[in-house]
C-alpha cells in the first residue's frame, strides 16, 4: 500500500509538471524560445554552470560540517555518495525534502546513528532556509523602490513567518512541550519519540555556536549564488535588467519551488519565474528560456548524482557489513 501511494504521488507530480509545461508552451512563441536558447552566449552559460558547480560543493561541505559537529567523521567520499543520492532523488521525490530523506536513510544505515544523521540533514536544510529568508528580506529592503508590489512582499512575509515558526518549535522549550502534548495518542508514539530524539540532537548544536555561525555564512553564500547564476544566464540571453531584481525574485521562486507538487520543480519554477520577472519587464519567452536553462543545470547534477549513487551500490553494501568509524 505504501509503495502504491509513493508511485501514485510521483505519477501525480509528473502529470502536474506536464500540465504546467503544456500551458506555458502555449503562452510563448516556441520557435522564438528555442532560437533564444540556441543562440545563448556559451561562455556566459559556462560561467553560470561553473558557479552552480561551486554551489553544490558548498552544499556538500555545509552538511559535512554538521556531521563532524556530532562526531560523525566519515571519509569525504562516503559523504559525497549520500549527498549525490539525495541530489538525484530530489528530482523525483517531493522537492528537496525527498532528497533529504534519501540521504538521511542512506547515511543512517551506514553509521547506525539515525537520529544524529537526521538532525544534521534537518539543520542543513534549515540553515539554507535561513539564508534564503535573510537574502529575501535584505534584497526587498534595499530594492523595494524597484518592485513596490504587495504580492512580492506577501511572499517574503510568508517565507519569513514559516521560518520563525520552525525555529520557535525546535529551539523554544515551551512551544516544543506544547506540541509534544498534542502527540499523546497511542498512535503517535513513534512520531513523538522521533521528534523528541530530533530535538535532543538539535540541542547539541547549541554548544557549537562557531559551527552554526560558519554554517549560516556558507548558507547565505549559497543562496546569494543562485541570483547571480540566474543573472548570468539572463545576460547570456541578451537580457539587461538590474541585478537587484534577481536577488529579490530568485529566493522567492526557490521557496515556492520547495512545494512538493511537481517533479524537481519543473513547470512550477518556470511559471513563477515568468510571473515575477514580468514585473521587471522581461518577456515570457526570455523568462521561460532562463528558467529552462537553470533547470538543465539541476537536471545535469541530479543525473551525475544518480550515476555516482548507482555505481557505488556494491561498495555501500560492503560497508554496511563493517563497523562504522568512531
Amino acid at each position: 500500500m505504501e509503495t502504491l501511494k509513493r508511485t501514485l504521488s510521483i505519477f501525480l507530480r509528473i502529470i502536474i509538471s506536464i500540465i504546467l509545461l503544456i500551458f506555458l508552451f502555449r503562452q510563448v512563441d516556441k520557435k522564438a524560445l528555442f532560437w533564444i536558447i540556441k543562440n545563448a552566449d556559451k561562455p556566459l552559460l559556462f560561467l553560470a554552470f561553473f558557479i552552480a558547480s561551486v554551489n553544490y560543493i558548498l552544499c556538500l561541505l555545509r552538511w559535512e560540517m554538521l556531521l563532524k559537529a556530532v562526531n560523525i567523521r566519515l571519509p569525504l567520499k562516503r559523504v559525497i555518495i549520500s549527498f549525490s543520492g539525495g541530489t538525484f532523488f530530489s528530482l523525483f521525490l517531493p522537492s528537496t525534502i525527498g532528497g533529504d530523506f534519501m540521504r538521511s536513510v542512506d547515511l543512517a544505515a551506514h553509521t547506525k546513528r539515525p537520529s544524529e544523521v537526521i538532525a544534521t540533514v534537518l539543520l542543513d536544510r534549515l540553515s539554507g532556509y535561513i539564508g534564503l529568508a535573510v537574502l529575501s528580506l535584505s534584497a526587498l529592503l534595499f530594492g523595494w523602490r524597484f518592485v513596490q508590489d504587495r504580492s512580492v512582499l506577501f511572499c517574503v512575509i510568508i517565507i519569513t513567518a514559516i521560518l520563525i515558526a520552525i525555529l520557535l518549535v525546535l529551539f523554544n522549550g515551551f512551544l516544543y512541550s506544547k506540541i509534544n502534548n498534542f502527540l499523546r495518542s497511542p498512535n503517535a508514539g513513534k512520531i513523538r519519540e522521533l521528534i523528541k530524539d530530533l530535538q535532543k540532537e538539535i540541542y547539541i548544536f547549541k554548544h557549537h555556536k562557531k559551527i552554526i555561525v560558519n554554517n549560516l555564512i556558507v548558507s547565505i553564500l549559497i543562496q546569494a549564488a543562485s541570483p547571480v547564476i540566474f543573472y548570468i544566464i539572463a545576460l547570456s540571453l541578451g537580457v539587461k535588467i538590474k541585478i537587484i531584481y534577481f536577488f529579490i525574485f530568485v529566493p522567492i521562486i526557490g521557496a515556492i519551488t520547495l512545494l512538493p507538487i511537481s517533479i524537481g520543480g519543473l513547470g512550477l519554477r518556470d511559471a513563477t519565474t515568468i510571473f515575477f520577472f514580468a514585473k521587471a519587464g522581461m518577456s515570457k519567452d526570455l523568462a521561460f528560456a532562463m528558467s529552462l536553462l537553470s533547470f538543465f543545470f539541476i537536471l545535469f547534477y541530479g543525473a551525475m548524482g544518480g550515476l555516482i549513487y548507482v555505481l557505488t551500490i556494491h561498495h555501500r553494501r560492503l560497508q554496511r557489513n563493517q563497523p562504522p568509524p568512531l
